[in-house]
């Protein structure tokens, strides 16, 4: 037998049937029933922030605090 028409019984066959669970595992595991607040929090994330911006790592103390007072 060719290489050729091993590999495509192979792929026609147990390749399909493992990607097709592959599949169903991958649609499983996206909603699972644990995973409803993972996926909230990760869609809220832009929305962290919606009182005040956030301050970046090189702000010093005089423009924090110009933020702070701006935001009261």
């Amino acid at each position: 037998m060719e290489t050729y028409s091993i590999l495509r019984e192979f792929a026609d066959s147990w390749m399909l049937l493992f990607l097709f669970c592959f599949f169903i595992g991958i649609a499983f595991w996206a909603f699972r029933p644990g995973s409803t607040k993972i996926y909230e929090d990760t869609a809220n994330i832009p929305f962290r922030h919606e009182d005040k911006p956030a301050c970046d790592e090189d702000c010093d103390d005089s423009s924090d605090a110009i933020i702070k007072e701006a935001w009261k």
